[in-house]
């Protein structure tokens, strides 16, 4: 890690509030980003999500387009001028959430740049920062478009380090304890975000010379972000180390477009992979257990039980339940046989299962499935195997608040 060269960084908590906001991936419809930017018209969303910045909805423009990023570019001059920032140099940062869910686990990181050419690769098997799941091209294409039409990174990496020793984390403790934090703000689930810049060349030393000695960092949340970076040529890319140990995850359920078919037929056609449970007067079932899978259609919950044929123990991958999910019922069932097909919506964990009912009783989609969260024992275990993730299948929570820190190229 290396400190930013040109930070971006709001003055105060009262800035923080209203800049920072959620990550571009977080929200299922454009009409979401619009009511945000409504009530608050300086938040980051102006920048990252340009195409929703109009007076009307019936206004939004197509993401990534010319005028989308134009608007971007003209939002993000306004915000470096604007009297809500400062911009600092050579710096690094300690950035700590508290999880209202969580309250006895202090989530502690260390954020910086990060070098692209220790990303792990087929051309650089010995690289010590781990990416664990695939990418979409439209995708890195967009955030690519955005940092050259900012000069400027604003969407930050989320890396675990393992931290066995846990002296990391009580650095980091004992820096944050010391004095108050420069600023921080409160997301929409109630997460407090806070953050301590770091300055002092031989704190910098000292944090960067800890970070040195652990083997691997994994990209927790953020692939894309990096992959743009890499795209760029850039030698860096944003990141915040957080331990292991401290991060929470969420379930990332499914929405599916396919052919409707009888309750009974569909039934028959999981008996082989599943054990079968329909839930009676079950309004909402959201998957806790890591070998349970929900199941709507029809106007009924299907609890699955995935069989010991359904999958490999012995491969980290096969026994997570979104990949058995994308084999077992989207592939062999339905004919989705690639998990980026159009027909299958990701939904993160900031919607429920209530929400998953809905868009499937509106006529919107045929299926939903709920997953249970991914444990961090499972995604570690698929890093040390050298595997991929299954696609979409990591909702870390709580997320990363965009903005706190921008780097300026």
């Amino acid at each position: 890690m290396r400190p930013v060269e040109r930070a971006l960084v709001p003055v105060n908590s009262e800035a923080a509030e209203r800049i920072s906001g959620s990550n571009y991936d977080e929200f299922q419809e454009n009409v979401e980003i619009w009511d945000i930017l409504r009530s608050k018209p300086d938040n980051i969303l102006k920048i990252t999500m340009a195409h929703c910045d109009v007076a009307q909805a019936e206004d939004i423009m197509a993401e990534n387009s010319d005028d989308a990023l134009k608007r971007g570019a003209e939002n993000m001059g306004h915000l470096i001028q604007s009297d809500l920032t400062n911009t600092l140099n050579n710096t690094l940062w300690i950035y700590e959430i508290k999880d209202p869910k969580r309250p006895n686990v202090r989530q502690i990181g260390l954020g910086g740049m990060l070098e692209i050419h220790q990303i792990r690769t087929e051309q650089n098997p010995e690289g010590t920062i781990i990416r664990n799941e695939g990418v979409h091209d439209a995708k890195v294409q967009g955030r690519v478009r955005l940092i050259e039409s900012t000069h400027a990174i604003i969407g930050t990496v989320n890396l675990a380090i393992e931290d066995q020793s846990g002296q990391i984390a009580s650095e980091l403790e004992s820096y944050a304890d010391a004095k108050p934090c420069d600023f921080s703000a409160v997301d929409q689930a109630e997460n407090l975000h806070q953050i301590w810049i770091v300055e002092d060349v031989d704190t910098q030393e000292k944090f960067i010379q800890l970070l040195k000695d652990e083997p691997y960092a994994y990209v927790a949340d953020g692939n894309h972000r990096s992959m743009a970076a890499v795209k760029l040529g850039h030698s860096h890319f944003l990141g915040v180390c957080f331990t292991s140990d401290r991060m929470g995850l969420a379930p990332y359920n499914r929405l599916v477009k396919a052919d409707a078919m009888s309750l009974d037929t569909l039934k028959t056609c999981l008996e082989p992979s599943f054990e079968v449970e329909e839930l009676i007067e079950v309004e909402a079932f959201q998957a806790t257990e890591s070998d349970e899978i929900g199941l709507y259609a029809q106007g009924v919950w299907l609890r699955l039980k995935p069989r010991p044929s359904a999958f490999n123990p012995e491969n980290a991958v096969q026994v997570i339940a979104a990949d058995i999910v994308q084999r077992q019922l989207f592939d062999a069932i339905l004919g989705i046989k690639d998990a980026k097909d159009d027909r299958l919506k990701y939904v993160g964990g900031n919607k429920d299962a209530h929400y998953l009912k809905q868009k499937v009783d509106d006529g919107s989609y045929n299926y939903a499935v709920s997953l249970a969260p991914v444990t961090m024992q499972q995604f570690m275990a698929v890093c040390h195997q050298n595997r991929f993730m299954p696609p979409k299948s990591t909702w870390f929570s709580p997320k990363i608040r965009s903005g706190l820190v921008i780097a300026l190229l």
